[in-house]
């Protein structure tokens, strides 16, 4: 193959003028990309950032190779490092300015999952779209790993937004941030506070500190329970104190018959129980089935630091959601999704514009990335319409 190259040096840079150039690599497809990861980083005008090649693809959904993505790193006010994939709209120009939207979840996912799946949707649409991780997961930085933060991840969106905003490519003005799953509160709750996300929208909304603290829709724990509850979260504070290691345990935690706390140091087993509920069954087929991904706390190989639950016992997400004013909200559900109650929730509390989308029999899991469920031609309408 180096040879065939050589000899035929015209018709390489020929290639390279047309923009994109495959060949096989030990039987695998390789594109050289149309825009050079250090030209887009001159176009950034954000110092604790960077932007480079992305050389070693692990997404799991079906990726469009008409899209450029790259590997970026952005600071979050914390100090953490925010890992993320930076998608180009089709016949990207530097020159040019464009829309712009950030993406995370669900809680527990990775960018090479659901967010990047989207992200990739949104520029092929012609937006400029960057897919993240939380703090603490997946390959943002945190030396303490998989603790999950209401706070922290809220931060991450404004920080996803500072980088977005200061591509000269992309028109600071006309920037939305969306949530998946668990991820869609502090979506929500980062465009009441930051007047530069003029949109935002959920898919399959969580609001994870009512899911974990509240357990499912406010009616799982009676005072008892949750009283085991607090007392197993201060258990697992003294030992990981102690001990100075991290503890994995569930970020949802139950409470059986005779008053133990039911947790676990993975989300999935290998194997799911014949008597599983649909609901399991529709997560575990796609963490462990079809988008498995080694870095994801919700395939079967990692969990939760076991304190995760702390932060959403102290702070309620949607506890300012008045804050979110005039800025539009998109929320997208489905009408067999177990999760539906919370997009209700959130939509009737919102005061300013808002609409929500019910897909006809979608569950909770169709949306994270059936193309035939997610309603994208809405959601590109929705941005389209309020990022002006």
């Amino acid at each position: 193959m180096l040879k065939k190259i050589g000899k035929n040096k015209k018709m390489v840079l020929a290639a390279l003028v047309a923009g994109v150039m495959s060949f096989g690599i030990m039987g695998s497809d390789v594109t050289m990309a149309a825009t050079p990861a250090k030209t887009l980083a001159t176009a950034s005008q954000m110092q604790r950032s960077s932007i480079s090649e992305l050389d070693n693809d692990t997404r799991v959904f079906k990726i469009d190779n008409s899209i450029e993505a790259k590997n970026v790193k952005f600071e979050n006010r914390f100090g953490f490092e925010v890992a993320g994939h930076l998608y180009l709209p089709k016949n990207f120009n530097a020159s040019k300015q464009y829309k712009a939207v950030v993406i995370t979840g669900p809680f527990g996912a990775v960018k090479e999952q659901s967010s990047g799946l989207y992200a990739q949707e949104f520029a092929k649409h012609g937006y400029v779209a960057v897919a993240f991780d939380p703090s603490t997961t997946g390959e943002s930085s945190g030396s303490r790993r998989n603790m999950g933060s209401p706070e922290i991840f809220t931060e991450d969106y404004h920080a996803a937004v500072d980088f977005v905003s200061n591509l000269k490519f992309v028109n600071p003005d006309q920037v939305g941030a969306m949530g998946i799953c668990g991820l869609s509160g502090m979506a929500i709750t980062a465009a009441g506070s930051d007047s530069r996300i003029k949109a935002v929208a959920t898919s399959a909304m969580y609001d994870m500190s009512e899911s974990i603290s509240d357990h499912y829709n406010g009616a799982y724990y009676t005072p008892e329970q949750r009283g085991i509850v607090k007392q197993h979260l201060a258990k697992m504070r003294n030992e990981e104190a102690k001990s100075g290691k991290a503890i994995r345990g569930a970020h949802e935690l139950g409470v059986d018959a005779k008053g133990n706390v039911e947790t676990f140091d993975t989300m999935f087993p290998d194997k799911l129980p014949a008597d599983a509920s649909p609901v399991i069954k529709d997560f575990f087929g796609y963490y462990v089935g079809r988008a498995f991904h080694p870095r994801a706390i919700n395939s079967n190989k990692l969990a939760w630091d076991s304190v995760t639950p702390y932060g959403f016992f102290d702070f309620k997400l949607m506890s300012n959601i008045d804050e979110l004013g005039k800025t539009p909200v998109m929320l997208i559900t489905g009408d067999k999704a177990h999760s539906k109650y919370f997009s209700d929730n959130v939509y009737a509390a919102i005061k300013g514009e808002k609409e929500e989308i019910v897909v006809p029999g979608a569950t909770h899991v169709d949306l994270y990335d059936q193309m035939d469920k997610i309603p994208f031609d809405k959601l590109f309408a929705f941005f389209d319409k309020n990022l002006k």
